[in-house]
């Protein structure tokens, strides 16, 4: 595939020891994938630079690697603090290649550091676009003012604390011999495959009508699909081209394509109906309408279990949301649940108004 000079071209520093720390504190493990997926809608990340004293941090090895991120050992010196030789370290590289590389438009500075704000600013001088990473609670209040755009990583990830979908390449254990179990599992596998790519396709809609401003084209949906899994086909989905995936997709009412500007290159949207979602949202009402009449305002955890005993199927990345808690907010804006926050439970509580 050609490279589109229209794309955005994005030159990611990790200040990793901040975000990590940051994540654990509140309880979870950085997902590098997470941060690269929402990247990845933006534009082609083309350097990937991540700054710690790795020998602290050798579960994440794995991880940075399998996201083709050069790791930037910065050692532990005695008399020397190490918080400032890695912050010193990034921002002279990235001044660095804005002199060197004309070409890239975009850099991301993955820190909540407020030391990190001088260096995005004079990105700014120098007239290129600035996004911030960090982890909620745990960021400056001067560093997201100062870049054009910033991310928090618990909005990334959502609720749940896990980020990941599902390997198209792992095989499943078939049951042994033929007949109708054998076909039964066939059709159960195909199945899974195409809700995989039916998820897939929709979070991939909403990050881009997210992130950009112009209308969301098919061929810029599989763009980002490449960026995320460069392997990835639609033949895998048992489609011979990307058109014929695309259209299946509208006849489920996964999405809806319009006429675009360039023949064969049709806009992506939504379902105005909601594609599905309305059937959804009645499901979340009737589960929350259920439990608060039996033991009062259930609380958000559990939640989606609740959801699952009677739609086994039911998933909030079949709508585009990208965390369960995305999802329910959606509803209270729609006035299908009243969402509320305790402090004292540290969750939220939904009611609908039902006694």
């Amino acid at each position: 595939m050609a490279v589109n000079n229209d794309e955005e071209r994005i030159a990611l520093f990790l200040d990793f020891e901040n975000l990590a720390l940051g994540a654990r504190d509140r309880g979870g493990v950085l997902d590098m994938s997470v941060i690269m997926d929402a990247l990845s809608e933006r534009g082609r990340v083309v350097v990937r630079k991540a700054y710690a004293d790795w020998n602290l941090f050798a579960e994440h090895r794995q991880g940075v690697v399998a996201q083709r991120i050069e790791m930037i050992e910065i050692p532990q010196r005695t008399g020397m603090v190490r918080k400032n030789a890695a912050d010193i370290k990034l921002a002279v590289d990235a001044i660095e290649l804005a002199f060197q590389r004309d070409f890239i438009t975009t850099y991301v500075i993955a820190s909540g550091d407020s030391d990190f704000t001088p260096l995005v600013l004079k990105l700014r001088e120098l007239n290129r676009r600035v996004i911030g990473v960090g982890v909620e609670g745990s960021t400056s209040d001067l560093l997201p003012g100062a870049c054009d755009e910033f991310l928090f990583y618990g909005r990334l990830v959502g609720p749940s604390g896990a980020k990941g979908l599902p390997n198209r390449h792992k095989k499943k254990a078939k049951p042994q011999g033929n007949g109708e179990a054998a076909v039964a599992a066939d059709e159960d596998e195909a199945t899974s495959d195409l809700g995989d790519i039916a998820r897939k396709v929709a979070a991939t809609l909403v990050g881009l009508q997210r992130s950009s401003n112009g209308p969301a084209l098919s061929s810029m949906i599989k763009r980002v699909l490449l960026r995320k899994d460069p392997t990835f086909s639609e033949s895998d989905y048992g489609f011979r081209t990307w058109g014929e995936l695309m259209r299946h997709l509208e006849t489920i009412g996964v999405i809806e394509l319009r006429v675009g500007s360039a023949e064969g290159d049709p806009i992506v949207d939504l379902p105005a109906e909601g594609g599905g979602e309305e059937d959804a949202f009645t499901l979340l009402k009737d589960v929350v309408t259920e439990l608060e009449q039996r033991t009062g305002a259930p609380p958000l955890s559990g939640l989606k279990n609740e959801l699952r005993k009677r739609d086994p199927g039911f998933s909030e990345k079949n709508f585009g949301y990208g965390g369960f808690l995305q999802f329910v907010k959606a509803g209270s804006a729609k006035g299908v649940v009243d969402l509320e926050w305790d402090d004292e439970a540290e969750d939220y509580y939904l009611s609908t108004g039902a006694i």
